[in-house]
């Protein structure tokens, strides 16, 4: 039996300035499903995510998370996704602790399950002792750990990262992975952008690959063989 669709994005638009970026693209991804988007710098696929996570207004077509329109029900929509960015967003007013719990609360995780899964990951991404201290005080690998956590608690349908091994020691690297594959298992669908192909390779079950703000290529990601040229 086919699985059902978590994501779906059909003849998406995306123009800036009167200039089109992003050209008519669809694909959906299934539940339990961890699929790569790749393409050179500049392909769109900054914009696509931005554009599933409502940041980029589209200009045409639909998007939807488990069949909720991000046009006709955003509030709902917004509650099905987390998001891992490249770049760490942290509050500098919060301890990492105060982040974990904003999230918690946010995403309305239990509170035993909430205990449970920070004494897990912390434990895993070795930030014992890091719980009272604010961002400034921690490194850009140790906050991209607070970023990854605080997501990782959640229980959304979709969760989207932003090359995710950017910045980690290949110990919390290889954690990361494991934790993927978990959520997966789980049956969270996980987006995933990353230049590193032989990395995605080994943790997806598929890939979409744009060139120009199109896709160009899709499929098992046992047929990614590289990144589509810029000519």
């Amino acid at each position: 039996m086919k699985k059902p669709i978590t994501l779906s994005l059909n003849s998406v638009d995306v123009n800036i300035a009167l200039t089109n970026i992003v050209k008519n693209i669809s694909f959906d991804l299934c539940y339990g499903e961890i699929c790569a988007l790749v393409g050179h710098n500049g392909a769109g696929k900054t914009l696509t995510l931005k554009s599933i996570m409502g940041i980029q207004e589209k200009s045409k077509g639909t998007i939807k998370i488990n069949n909720t329109d991000i046009d006709e029900d955003y509030l709902n929509y917004k509650a099905m996704y987390s998001y891992i960015p490249e770049e760490p967003i942290l509050f500098t007013e919060l301890t990492v602790y105060q982040h974990f719990q904003l999230y918690g609360t946010s995403y309305k995780v239990p509170e035993g399950t909430f205990r449970d899964r920070i004494e897990y990951y912390v434990e895993g991404f070795e930030m014992n002792g890091k719980l009272n201290e604010f961002p400034e005080d921690l490194s850009k690998g140790m906050r991209q750990k607070v970023n990854i956590i605080s997501n990782l608690i959640t229980d959304t349908p979709l969760l989207i990262i932003d090359e995710p091994f950017i910045g980690l020691d290949e110990n919390s690297a290889l954690f990361l992975e494991q934790e993927i594959i978990n959520k997966a298992s789980n049956g969270t669908s996980i987006l995933i952008t990353s230049h590193l192909i032989e990395r995605v390779k080994k943790l997806c079950h598929s890939f979409i690959m744009l060139k120009d703000g199109e896709v160009v290529n899709q499929g098992k990601i046992n047929k990614l063989k590289g990144i589509e040229s810029r000519t």
